[in-house]
């Protein structure tokens, strides 16, 4: 198999795996005794690690179960008396956690309207914007240093979303004006199980998990140690930025020459990321093609039980019918070049079947059905 789902989860670094596995030696950071003492000096020296990629002070740092958690606990936190403003093509993780907020709409390259936000803004008491750095469906970037200039402008916190940059780029965002951000380990190649929320200290952050005072009191529950270790150890390692997007590069000409159309190309874009959408095919049916090929990617469609929804990314960046026809290859941090011409094969087959005609496209939707069927209550298109 060749994976090429990094956006959905990074494999786990080798530093990652080795922290995570010291750490399941230890004890609770919350313990007295030398085991628990061992414990926490690993739990700081994460937090430490953590606050200095984001310029932020170790007390800064917020430890959860995740980004969802993170994106979570920033608008339970900081909305309160604020309208909460949204991107359209946020993760659902933060849609969810804002029911009722209005969007802030993109343009076609999945790029933040700013004079949309800026209106928005304008119009009615102080908010919360929240922002994504990078979307996962396209890769594509928010102007977040604009965007933070215009909610300082109007007395509004801004929310970052970080869960694909973090570990891939430098993450300016605090400096740059950004009340807060979330991120995830296993977006980065750490385990699953740990993230944080990246937030001022001195800023009332009410917990939506209540416990035993864990956290400063900001997130109660006993750490998952391990995951934390294997976060802050995944977060420093090397990311090899310029042979990755030649290799995505070399992906997105290909599939442009076989009838592909790449969604946001023009926008400043993360250098993993392709968001390919084949016009006629829909995506799970590509989704299951490649995967009988040997390549793993997702679909920019949510799909379980063979039930599809189009991508509300791809929709709100005017995608039509597209929106159900784009798949994403998102390229992770041990890529290989002999990746590129297997996916090109294999996607170069898939194409021409889909080219031969309504008999072989109507036999291919039997098939992709069939497939669905066989993995009823599975999800094989994560976000």
């Amino acid at each position: 198999m060749i994976y090429l789902d990094a956006n959905a989860s990074e494999p786990v670094r080798p530093a990652a795996r080795a922290a995570a596995s010291a750490a399941l030696a230890l004890g609770n950071p919350a313990s007295i005794h030398q085991a628990g003492r061992a414990a926490r000096r690993v739990l700081e020296d994460a937090r430490e690690a953590v606050a200095a990629q984001f310029s932020a002070r170790p007390a800064d740092v917020v430890f959860c179960s995740g980004a969802t958690e993170a994106n979570a606990l920033a608008i339970h936190a900081l909305g309160p008396g604020r309208r909460v403003l949204v991107g359209a093509t946020e993760h659902d993780a933060v849609r969810a956690a804002a029911p009722g907020a209005a969007m802030i709409p993109v343009h076609r390259d999945g790029t933040a309207d700013l004079e949309a936000l800026a209106a928005l803004l304008a119009d009615g008491p102080p908010a919360l914007v929240c922002l994504m750095a990078a979307n996962n469906e396209t890769g594509v970037r928010h102007d977040i240093a604009a965007a933070a200039r215009l909610c300082a402008a109007h007395g509004a916190l801004l929310h970052v979303d970080a869960a694909q940059t973090a570990g891939r780029e430098p993450a300016p965002y605090l400096g740059q004006g950004a009340a807060s951000i979330a991120i995830s380990g296993h977006k980065l190649g750490g385990p699953m199980g740990a993230g944080a929320l990246i937030v001022s200290a001195a800023r009332a952050l009410a917990p939506m998990l209540r416990g035993g005072g864990q956290e400063q009191g900001r997130r109660g529950g006993t750490p998952a140690l391990p995951a934390i270790a294997g976060l802050a150890a995944a977060l420093g390692a090397e990311y090899d930025t310029a042979a990755i997007a030649a290799w995505r590069d070399e992906i997105e000409a290909f599939c442009i020459a076989r009838g592909g159309i790449v969604m946001g190309e023009a926008a400043p874009r993360l250098p993993n990321t392709a968001c390919i959408a084949l016009p006629g095919v829909r995506a799970d049916l590509q989704l299951i093609a490649l995967d009988t090929a040997g390549i793993a990617v997702s679909a920019g469609a949510a799909c379980s039980s063979g039930k599809l929804a189009a991508s509300h990314v791809l929709a709100a960046m005017g995608a039509g019918s597209l929106a159900g026809q784009a798949i994403r290859i998102s390229l992770p941090w041990n890529v290989t070049a002999d990746a590129v011409p297997a996916f090109c094969a294999a996607y170069g087959a898939m194409a021409d079947r889909a080219s031969h005609g309504a008999a072989d496209g109507a036999r291919l939707a039997r098939e992709g059905t069939l497939r669905l069927k066989d993995r009823e209550g599975v999800q094989p298109c994560q976000k």
